[in-house]
């Protein structure tokens, strides 16, 4: 008899391929094995088998696992130059979509679909989930996910709100000078605590201005804050008056003028000027509520590799949560004045914080972490405020879907293997909004262009554009650890298939090493660091795919081979 590896198995169609000990690959169907087989114990077995000539060629008989004791049956003892084989992974096809449904309006609004959230229609769009009621509310205050799971959606919604007696800013630090911020250490503290002083005097700052909107704030007050707060020039020019220590003998004036006392010790600087601040809010903010939101918090994370950057970023946004955290101790709630500052944050920035107390944050943090259910119920609401802006009742997902895409699903891996419309599209994404959103956005954009509804051969570009759109993506995120990740998606892509082993990928990174073109000496880092952003999973047998953003407790396996995100196939040229 002959000796052999399973290196494919395909459980739906029950037959597979042998790669024999002189490498030839021979057709089997399941029902050749001599003993019954399950189908989680054939990948990767070791087989004994005879062959036999069919109409299209050699094929294996009489099959018999060598050892079940031993055989690891996923696929991890294939040599490097062998690969896993799963149709549903590389199949391109796709057949024609039954678009009756299909309503031509839509496409139309949908191609208008903005990615950006600040430039979104809020007000239509928005979806309204109980995380951010707990926020409103002041019970959440920490708001952490990835670029695009709808952080800075939320941070909009608050700045929309218009009632009476709630006021919100947001401070957006996109394009801010960060040295200014590091050059404002209260020297009394120690690492990482020496920029909590700077962050609750610019959350008070903020309120003072918020406060000035406040008409139940007494006039004599509003006049005072008018001469040193009216001011709408961008965040760093007001950051930069603010420190200054013309600004601080102002409020220093001021303090005076409020308290009635006759003070004679001048400060230092604004440092001094807290606590008359956090006082002015307690007793002249009135009952309104005042929402100052931290966004773009990322804009410095960048070089994060060095170690100085690191220590003094990591400090930075440390002592903001301490900050925010001091404030909601200091300042009352509901009922009286309400100062709820709020940080979004990515949740790989939120990992580098590191403090004895952290632990306890999480009773006030808020994790956007989508699924496939959450994904389309927000993709079900997007599309019926799409078809109607004033709509109150919402359709279910698959009424929803099929005003886009029509009933029909989508063949992939042969003819018999069908997946729905909505799965084939999320297989390529990182399951977020802004990915629904960009890929539905594109597929409508090119639908009208062609004066037609959304059919396969627009899926099959979009999903080449929008491989291209997740590298962007993934290098943006990855740069600031990984400066080098175009020259590591090189390496990815040379080796020329979507999954491998630990060995072969670390051959292809070292050889870019050796030429010079990345600088990280540490593969394990690099290799973890890709798994953390979900650039690659494992696959512990074929079919079975486990990446970090549908399971956030997952980690890497080295014992198992590496696969490439769905979504990343087209521009890296696996396929």
């Amino acid at each position: 008899m002959l000796s052999g590896k399973i290196i494919t198995w395909i459980k739906n169609g029950k037959y597979g391929f042998i790669s024999t000990n002189n490498g030839e690959r021979l057709f089997f169907h399941a029902s050749e094995f001599v003993h019954p087989i399950t189908d989680d114990l054939i990948l990767g077995s070791t087989v004994r088998f005879n062959t036999t000539t069919g109409p299209r060629g050699i094929r294996a008989i009489n099959i018999e696992i060598d050892d079940l004791s031993e055989s690891t049956h996923n696929g991890q003892d294939l040599q490097d130059s062998e690969v896993l084989v799963d149709p549903h992974m590389e199949s391109e096809d796709i057949e024609e979509l039954d678009t009756q449904l299909v309503e031509k309006q839509l496409i139309d609004e949908i191609s208008r679909w903005k990615r950006d959230a600040k430039s979104e229609d809020n007000d239509r769009y928005f979806w309204h989930v109980r995380e951010v009621d707990q926020i409103a509310q002041g019970d959440k205050y920490f708001v952490i996910g990835r670029k695009g799971s709808g952080k800075t959606a939320i941070c909009e919604y608050f700045n929309r709100i218009t009632q009476p007696d709630v006021f919100a800013e947001t401070l957006s630090f996109k394009n801010f000078p960060f040295n200014e911020l590091y050059g404002q250490k209260n020297t009394k503290y120690t690492a990482p605590n020496q920029f909590i002083t700077l962050w609750k005097y610019l959350i008070y700052s903020t309120v003072c201005r918020m406060m000035l909107k406040n008409e139940s704030v007494d006039s004599n007050i509003r006049s005072l804050l008018e001469s040193l707060y009216k001011d709408n020039s961008p965040l760093s020019r007001r950051v930069g008056q603010w420190v200054g220590k013309e600004f601080g003998m102002s409020l220093f004036g001021m303090s005076i003028k409020v308290s009635r006392k006759d003070i004679t010790a001048e400060p230092n600087s604004w440092i001094d000027q807290v606590d008359f601040l956090e006082d002015l809010i307690i007793h002249y903010a009135g009952t309104a509520t005042y929402y100052v939101l931290f966004d773009a918090l990322d804009e410095d994370y960048r070089d994060i590799i060095n170690a100085s950057q690191y220590e003094q970023y990591t400090s930075l946004i440390t002592s903001l949560f301490k900050a925010v955290q001091d404030v909601r101790a200091n300042l009352p709630g509901f009922g009286s004045t309400g100062v709820f500052p709020i940080i979004f944050l990515r949740d790989d920035i939120y990992e580098l914080v590191q403090d004895s107390d952290k632990n306890k944050w999480g009773d006030f943090k808020v994790d956007l972490n989508w699924d496939y259910n959450k994904i389309q119920k927000v993709m079900a609401f997007r599309i019926s405020r799409a078809l109607d802006p004033d709509c109150d009742q919402v359709m279910s997902f698959d009424a929803a879907w099929g005003k886009l895409f029509g009933s029909k699903h989508i063949r992939v891996g042969g003819r018999r293997n069908r997946i729905p419309t909505f799965d084939f599209i999320a297989r390529s994404t990182l399951l977020r909004p802004r990915d629904f959103v960009a890929y539905l956005q594109n597929c409508a954009q090119y639908a009208v262009e062609e004066g037609k509804v959304i059919s396969p051969s627009v899926i099959k570009k979009v999903d080449k554009g929008f491989s291209n759109y997740l590298r962007d993506e993934l290098t943006d995120e990855l740069f600031a650890i990984l400066p080098d990740i175009s020259h590591i998606f090189d390496a990815i892509s040379q080796l020329r298939k979507w999954n491998f082993s630990i060995k072969e990928f670390e051959e292809a990174y070292n050889e870019k090493l050796r030429k010079g073109l990345v600088n990280q000496t540490s593969f394990d880092f690099v290799v973890q660091s890709l798994y953390l952003f979900s650039v690659i999973g494992n696959t512990p047998y074929v079919g079975r795919y486990i990446f970090r953003y549908q399971n956030r407790e997952a980690r890497l396996n080295y014992n198992e081979r590496i696969v490439v995100h769905r979504g990343l196939f087209k521009a890296l040229q696996i396929i």
